[in-house]
C-alpha cells in the first residue's frame, strides 16, 4: 500500500480560463519569434542560399544546446514572485535574437565566416530568450492551474502557440512576396516590435492571480538547486518520464528543419509559398489535434492523467503514420495530396504535444519540496537536448543520404523512415511514462529511493 498523498493546498483561487489565456498569448509569441529563425531563415539558407542544410540545423541545434539552462531559470523563478520578470526578458531577448538572426543570414549570403559567427551569437540569445521566458510561463500555468483543468489548459495554451506559429507564418509569407533581403529585415522587426508588447500586455499583473495547486506544502522554502535535481532524479516516475520526452521530442523535431526544404526540392515551392503551405497545412494539423486532445482529454481524464495515455500512444502512432506518407510523396512528387498529408502528420504532432503537457502539468506539482519551476525545467531541458539533437540529425541526415543515394527523393524517405521508427518507439515508451500511477507514486517511491 502506498501512502495517500496529501491534498492540494490552494492558497488563492487560481487562474480562471482568462488568465490561462493570458499565458497562451505569451506561449503565442515565443512560437512566432521561433518559427522566424527556424523556418524562414532555415530555408533561406538552404534553397536562397544553397549551403548545406547541416548549418542552419547546427544553429537551431546550438539554441538549443544554450536551453540547458533551463533548470537554473526555472529554480530561479522559484524564489519569490519574480515569474513575470523572467517571461518578459525572456521574450525581449528572444526578440533580439530573431532580429540578429536575420541581419547574419543576410551578411552570409556575402560574407559567409562573420556572417555565421553573428548567427552564432543571434542563437545563443534565442536560446537564452525561449529557455528563460518559456520554462517560468509553464510553471506559472502548472502552480496555478487545478488538476482537473490540467489538460484543457495545455491544450489552450498550446494551441495558442502554434496558432501564434501558424498566423505568423501565414503572414510572414504573403508579406515576403515578392522576397528580398531588405523586405525581409522589414518583416523581423516589425513581428519582434509586436510579440514583445503583447507580452508585457499579456502578463501585466498576472503572477498575483496564481494560486498553489501542489502535492507539497506550500509554505517549504524551495530546495537549493542541486538538491532539487537530487529528489526529482530519485522519482522514478520522473526519470521515465524524461526518457519519453527525449525519445518523442527527437522523433518530432526531426522534421522541423527538413520540411520547408522538402517542399522548396521536391514540390519546387517558392519562399513565401513553402512557409504559407507548411504553416498552413502541418501547423494547421497540429492546431486541430490539440483541440481534439484538449477537449477529449479533459472529458475522460478528469482530475487523472491515467486518462491522457491513450491520446499520447495514439498522437505518436498517428505521427509516424504522417511520417511513412511523406517518406511515399518524397519519391512521387507534386502529384501526391501534400497538403493532405502535411495536415494528418500535424494532427498526430498535435494530439501527442497536448497529452504529454498535460501529464508534465500533473508530474510538475508531485515533488516533496520542489517547484513546478526547477522540475518544468528539468523536463524543458530534456526537450530541448532532444530537439536540438533531433533537428540535426534529420538536416546531417539528409545531407548524407543525398550524398550516398545520389537523389533527393530517396534520402528524404529515409530520413522520413527513420523518423517513423522513433515516434512508434515513443508510443512504446509512453506506456509506462505516462498515466496516474506514475503521478500517483512518483514523489513516494522516490523519496523511499533516496533513503534506501
Amino acid at each position: 500500500m502506498h501512502a495517500p498523498i496529501a491534498s492540494p493546498v490552494t492558497r488563492a483561487q487560481g487562474f480562471g480560463w482568462l488568465g490561462i489565456v493570458r499565458i497562451g498569448l505569451v506561449q503565442a509569441a515565443i512560437g512566432a519569434l521561433v518559427m522566424l529563425a527556424t523556418t524562414v531563415l532555415n530555408r533561406i539558407m538552404v534553397v536562397e542560399l544553397k549551403l548545406l542544410a547541416a548549418i542552419p540545423a547546427g544553429l537551431v541545434a546550438w539554441h538549443y544546446a544554450v536551453q540547458l539552462g533551463r533548470p537554473l531559470w526555472g529554480h530561479a523563478s522559484d524564489k519569490g514572485n519574480t515569474r513575470t520578470l523572467w517571461i518578459i526578458g525572456g521574450l525581449a531577448v528572444l526578440a533580439a535574437g530573431g532580429l540578429l538572426a536575420t541581419q547574419a543570414t543576410i551578411l552570409m549570403a556575402t560574407a559567409f565566416a562573420p556572417g555565421f559567427a553573428l548567427a552564432v551569437l543571434a542563437y545563443m540569445l534565442i536560446g537564452a530568450g525561449v529557455g528563460a521566458g518559456g520554462t517560468s510561463a509553464l510553471a506559472l500555468l502548472a502552480s496555478g492551474v487545478a488538476p482537473e483543468r490540467r489538460a484543457a489548459a495545455a491544450a489552450v495554451t498550446w494551441i495558442m502557440m502554434v496558432g501564434g506559429i501558424v498566423a505568423s507564418a501565414i503572414t510572414v509569407g504573403i508579406l515576403l512576396k515578392p522576397y528580398s533581403p531588405e523586405r525581409l529585415v522589414e518583416v523581423a522587426q516589425g513581428l519582434a516590435a509586436v510579440m514583445v508588447a503583447l507580452t508585457v500586455l499579456a502578463t501585466w499583473r498576472l503572477e498575483r492571480q496564481a494560486g498553489h495547486f501542489r502535492d507539497a506544502a506550500d509554505d517549504a522554502p524551495a530546495p537549493e538547486f542541486r538538491a532539487a535535481l537530487a529528489e526529482i532524479w530519485h522519482e522514478p516516475a520522473a526519470r521515465r518520464f524524461t526518457i519519453f520526452i527525449f525519445v518523442s521530442m527527437i522523433a518530432f523535431s526531426m522534421q522541423d528543419l527538413i520540411l520547408e526544404p522538402f517542399a522548396g526540392l521536391i514540390f519546387h515551392m517558392a519562399p513565401g509559398d513553402s512557409t504559407k503551405t507548411v504553416g498552413q497545412f502541418h501547423q494547421g494539423g497540429i492546431l486541430i489535434g490539440m483541440i481534439v486532445a484538449g477537449i477529449g482529454g479533459s472529458a475522460f481524464s478528469g482530475k487523472s492523467a491515467a486518462g491522457l495515455r491513450p491520446w499520447v500512444v495514439g498522437g505518436c502512432l498517428a505521427s509516424g503514420l504522417g511520417l511513412g506518407a511523406l517518406g511515399l510523396a518524397a519519391v512521387n512528387g507534386p502529384p501526391w495530396p501534400l497538403e493532405a498529408n502535411l495536415l494528418v502528420l500535424g494532427f498526430g504532432n498535435g494530439v501527442f504535444a497536448v497529452a504529454a503537457i498535460g501529464s508534465m502539468m500533473g508530474l510538475a506539482g508531485a515533488g516533496e519540496t520542489t517547484r513546478e519551476g526547477v522540475r518544468m525545467g528539468v523536463w524543458g531541458a530534456s526537450q530541448a537536448i532532444a530537439f536540438g539533437l533531433g533537428g540535426l540529425l534529420g538536416a546531417v541526415g539528409l545531407d548524407l543520404a543525398r550524398l550516398l543515394l545520389g537523389e533527393v527523393g530517396p534520402a528524404f524517405q529515409l530520413v522520413f523512415a527513420v523518423e517513423a521508427g522513433a515516434f512508434v518507439l515513443a508510443a512504446l515508451l509512453a506506456v509506462k511514462a505516462t498515466g496516474a500511477e506514475a503521478i500517483r507514486d512518483s514523489a513516494v517511491q522516490g523519496k523511499r529511493e533516496q533513503f534506501a
